[in-house]
């Protein structure tokens, strides 16, 4: 079972070097325009007072709930942003971004008013002059996503543009990021985001080249793809193998064998046997639901109702699950 979260993982990287350049999410909904030209890179925006920085440094106004937003319970606020030199300054990471992101995804659930209260609270285990910094930092963040926000708006769906409109777009968000954030920051914050990006913009720049050849394509790609950071490389590594495995587990679904020899030549004799493994578990978990919905049928016809339907189905949950599987076969009961 631990590959799942591997093969989610993977999925998910997938996605996001497949599509179109990233997007920025959430979005702070606050209403004011702010002109989608490419900044000044020497001097930062003037706030107005309608922008979301306005907010920091305002907790007494706005205490948030005791209890996290409900798409928060049960996670853990992101490690690793609390970091300082010897000074005592900020050292702005990747790991900070993340974890204002985390409160901002509750973003509709609580007011943003709220969920800056829930961050400025989190910075607080900070000494000065990092807390002060961070706040600021934090600001500025927010400021940013409402200004971008407003340029994405002005070129409209990113899939629709070209390789020159996409590489403009591209320039002047990087651009506003730097205007906002100073650059360091921006570097550590976007780092991911803008190299999947450029990876994006030459991969299609190959594709619409009709002078290179097939092979001379695939040259091309693999160069462009030598140039993202290796995690993102190893990542779409790892995620073409497991499409090559589902490739493999629909043209060899009735030899057995021949699956697990190659299984064993692409990942290795252990991990071959655990994902066999995986799949048996999973057939056998499809036999015993369609079972159990065969007789949850006859159940839900045989004129019971209300808490004795309930517990009927309760008991039978039991008689073909194990503890751990009734959690889930509860859950998919749930919706549908």
């Amino acid at each position: 079972m631990i590959f799942i979260p591997l093969i989610i993982a993977a999925v998910a990287v997938f996605w996001l070097l497949s599509g179109g350049p990233a997007s920025e999410s959430p979005q702070a909904p606050v209403s004011v325009a702010v002109k989608p030209a490419t900044p000044d890179r020497g001097a930062k925006p003037v706030a107005p007072v309608e922008q979301p920085s306005m907010l920091v440094g305002k907790v007494n106004e706005a205490a948030p709930p005791r209890r996290l937003p409900k798409s928060l319970s049960g996670t853990s606020v992101p490690a690793g942003w609390a970091k300082v030199d010897s000074s005592g300054a900020l050292i702005p990471t990747a790991e900070l971004r993340q974890m204002f992101e985390y409160y901002l995804s509750a973003l509709g659930e609580e007011s943003l008013q709220q969920l800056v209260a829930r961050i400025e609270s989190t910075l607080s285990i900070l000494e000065e002059p990092a807390r002060s910094q961070a706040l600021e930092t934090l600001g500025a963040y927010l400021d940013y996503k409402l200004a971008v926000s407003d340029l994405e708006s002005a070129f409209g769906d990113s899939t629709r543009l070209s390789p020159i409109e996409m590489q403009q777009r591209m320039e002047e968000i990087q651009a506003l990021r730097r205007s906002w954030l100073d650059s360091e920051t921006a570097d550590v914050f976007f780092a991911q985001e803008e190299a999947v990006d450029r990876f994006q913009i030459e991969k299609l720049r190959i594709a619409g080249n009709d002078t290179l050849s097939k092979q001379q394509k695939q040259e091309a790609l693999a160069r462009a793809e030598a140039a993202l950071p290796e995690p993102l490389r190893a990542a779409r590594k790892e995620t073409r193998r497991f499409a090559d495995y589902e490739q493999a587990r629909r043209e060899m679904a009735d030899n057995p064998e021949a699956l697990q020899a190659w299984r064993e030549q692409a990942f290795g004799t252990d991990t071959a046997k655990r994902l066999a493994e995986l799949e048996r578990e999973q057939q056998a978990w499809d036999q015993r639901w369609q079972a159990y919905s065969q007789d949850r049928k006859k159940l839900m016809m045989s004129g019971l109702a209300g808490p004795e339907l309930e517990a009927a189905i309760g008991h039978l949950r039991g008689q073909h699950f194990s503890e751990t599987e009734q959690v889930r076969a509860k859950a998919l009961d749930s919706i549908r």
